[in-house]
């Protein structure tokens, strides 16, 4: 119901997440408000919702015009309710829903009156669709305001039009850009690609959106905004109507997206290639022709099964941030104010950057003046890259650059909340630096490893508080990769625990909690993955094609072109230490060895399993082996033109299925607190396909005693390095799934 006094009445829908009120310039505000929910989503009734609400503009004589606003604090619509999404059963389900999403779409872009977005916080996926329906938009200047299609990063694509309205307003470049990588489009971009009409501070966001929408009112349809100033002709304008403007031009466009779509995908993500069906078709047959085929599309994409493990894969996360890493709720976190960082190098010094961009002030701590400056110029440079992408104002680098301070003795270890130490790998260095912090910091500061295999419990054998020790491992480099692995020890308080994992998720860390153990988890199952590479290695398999398989099966890197990454020379350190622990299991092959002895440290001295620097150079672009390895190892140089001498699936999973047999081993010892966890730290740490859900999703989906089979045939084969988890022989024997 609307009202015509000065004291706006709601409508008499109180519990539906839409509701409207008229002011006395007859400016409907309607707001979405989502009861009982943190953020805004689009639910099942809001089609039902849009059109009471449409129906009562168009009827309303009072209402002029309209504007649409959130009733969250810091969000607009954050796109659709996923859960939604994942009780869809079937294609032709989903095909359905989104063909109800465009015809109730339909009700903003064809009231008869105009309809203004005022957008403040995130307007994502289906919350950015239903703004660009609206006839404006005008933005808020706040750093929460961002606009975004992200429905790719969960194999799906936008089902409301959104993909053809963005080009509309932006441009083919611009919307398969959005489109194809769900990036953030932040408020000054907005208005510069024409998708904002106006961009204004939050406190006149309202006004200024009601001020437009009577404009528009009195200028009548179609209800088109005034442009602030005359369209620049710029390069970047020139470029789009050089490609867009012409068929041969977007014929171009289309075949380079969809050529860097293929090389980036591998083929094993269908929502890319869809999205560019959609916008491929807008341009050549018009917007009504591209809604037939963003229809079918959708339908295919939620029920395919890349959809379903990238969306049980969001629900992990969430669960996530949630979880303390503690089972009892009543344990809470100790504050910390201060970390102390001990060890400057790329880890330290990316640790550093982290705890600075959460606000939290940092001492880094180095052996002499060399090293302390190296660590600060990594992070000032992080820093000014931020700011050189306008991520950043210079004002807030030097806000987070003023919390960072720098020491090459003991000072300001007292005051120190937490010790994060990233020096070298050794036990008995780390338990020096223990000893020290100890003697030094204040009384219980929590004392943090950021060790990648050397177990907890040795490193807090030194310590006179091992309640006190915890391990913090990050991955490299620190700033870009997302996961942290916290590892408690027998002895470890949960109330440290739950500080660790505290600190992560401020650094902005998806953080998972392991028992003690030799590499933990994810380096443990690294270690078998590399191994298993090696051995192909040895057996002939040239350098690029073992790597070339493995990223056909969907990893980011090869474990070739990681062991140079990581070095040849930290690999071989950790190998015995595994071999002790584990034995004959993680025996690595005699390759190791003689590689180490060639000087042959990886990327870090130009001298690996490929070529770098000037060598590299030559050979042209793309990464070439470096073919006096195979001399190395006692081995022919393979010939270019030859096949390898072991089928493609087989390099494959004898490598992979190495990984996910000791993921189960670590389900098994305990090590990981469910499979969630492992199938997270799989992917977030190491690169595990995420459209393959993760070890235990992929046992799941491919089913267990299939898993066993195909191992236990590799242990006919290979001997004891093929053991076969116990975890897994009790799934197939069973045939209970991993996730119920």
């Amino acid at each position: 119901m609307t009202t015509t006094s000065a004291a706006a009445t709601p409508a008499p829908a109180a519990a539906s997440p839409l509701s409207l009120e008229v002011r006395p310039d007859g400016v409907a505000v309607v707001t979405y408000d989502v009861p009982g929910e943190a953020v805004n989503t689009l639910k099942p009734t809001f089609t039902g919702d849009l059109e009471r609400i449409a129906g009562q503009i168009a009827s309303n004589p009072l209402i002029k015009a309209a504007i649409l606003v959130s009733g969250k604090a810091d969000t607009w619509i954050a796109g659709a309710d996923i859960e939604m999404l994942k009780g869809v059963a079937t294609a032709a389900e989903a095909e359905a829903m989104c063909r109800a999403g465009h015809e109730a779409i339909l009700r903003i872009v064809r009231s008869p009156k105009p309809i203004v977005a005022a957008i403040h916080g995130a307007a994502l996926g289906g919350g950015l669709e239903v703004a660009l329906a609206c006839h404006a938009r005008v933005l808020s200047d706040d750093r929460k305001t961002v606009l975004g299609l992200p429905e790719v990063q969960l194999g799906l694509l936008p089902g409301i039009n959104g993909l053809q309205r963005l080009a509309e307003r932006a441009g083919l470049k611009a919307a398969l850009d959005h489109g194809l990588t769900g990036k953030n489009m932040r408020p000054s971009k907005a208005r510069q690609l024409g998708v904002a009409d106006d961009v204004v501070p939050a406190a006149i966001l309202k006004e200024t959106a009601a001020a437009l929408a009577l404009e528009l009112a009195a200028a009548g349809p179609p209800f088109r905004p005034k442009p602030k100033s005359a369209p620049r002709l710029d390069s970047a304008a020139l470029t789009r109507a050089a490609l867009e403007g012409n068929p041969i031009g977007r014929a171009l466009l289309f075949q380079q997206a969809a050529r860097q779509t293929r090389k980036k995908t591998g083929g094993h993500y269908p929502a890319p290639e869809r999205i560019i069906d959609v916008l491929r078709t807008h341009a050549e047959k018009g917007f009504e022709a591209s809604k037939e085929v963003e229809a079918r599309a959708f339908g295919e994409l939620v029920a395919s099964s890349t959809a379903h493990r990238l969306m049980e894969l969001f629900f992990a996360t969430n669960a996530m941030k949630k979880d303390t890493g503690v089972d009892d709720p009543a344990v809470q976190p100790r504050k910390v104010e201060k970390i102390a960082m001990i060890g400057a190098g790329l880890m330290g010094a990316g640790i550093a950057y982290v705890s600075l961009n959460a606000g939290i002030s940092v001492r880094l701590r180095d052996r002499d003046d060399a090293s302390i400056g190296r660590g600060l110029k990594y992070v000032a440079d992080i820093l000014g890259e931020r700011v050189k992408k306008k991520q950043l104002t210079p004002l807030e680098r030097d806000e987070k650059l003023a919390l960072l301070t720098a020491t090459t003795d003991g000072s300001g270890l007292r005051s120190a909340d937490l010790v994060i130490e990233a020096v070298f790998e050794d036990l008995a260095v780390k338990q020096a630096v223990l000893r020290d912090v100890e003697q030094h910091g204040k009384d219980g500061v929590i004392f943090a490893s950021n060790t990648s295999s050397i177990p907890i419990s040795r490193i807090a054998a030194a310590s006179r508080r091992p309640e006190n020790v915890v391990g913090m491992h990050y991955f490299s480099p620190v700033h870009k990769m997302p996961l942290l692995e916290v590892i408690r020890t027998e002895a470890t308080s949960p109330e440290v625990v739950a500080t660790a994992v505290a600190v992560g998720k401020r650094q902005g860390k998806t953080v998972i909690v392991v028992n003690d153990g030799v590499g933990f988890y994810t380096s443990r199952i690294l270690g078998p993955y590399m191994n298993e590479a090696s051995w192909l290695l040895a057996e002939g398999v040239a350098v690029e094609q073992v790597d070339a398989a493995l990223v056909a099966w969907g990893w980011p890197v090869g474990p070739l072109a990681l062991l140079d990454e990581v070095g040849i020379d930290v690999a071989a350190h950790v190998g015995p230490i595994m071999l002790e622990a584990f034995g004959d299991r993680l025996a690595p092959p005699p390759t190791m060895a003689r590689l180490v002895s060639d000087d042959r440290r990886g990327r870090k001295n130009e001298r690996g399993m490929y070529l770098y620097g000037a060598a590299a150079k030559k050979k042209g672009k793309g990464k070439h082996a470096d073919e006096s390895v195979y001399g190395v190892l006692g081995l022919p140089v393979p010939r270019a033109k030859d096949g390898p001498p072991v089928p493609v699936e087989e390099i494959q999973l004898r490598c992979s299925l190495q990984l996910v047999n000791e993921a189960l081993h670590c389900l098994g010892e305990g090590i990981l607190r469910s499979p969630r966890d492992g199938d997270i730290g799989a992917i977030f740490g190491l690169g595990f396909p995420p459209f393959r859900g993760g070890p235990f999703r992929y046992v799941d989906s491919l089913g267990a005693a299939e898993v066993l089979r195909r191992i236990e045939t590799y242990e006919r084969r290979f001997g004891k390095r093929w053991t076969p988890a116990p975890a897994l022989v009790e799934a197939a024997r069973t045939g209970k799934p991993f996730y119920g």
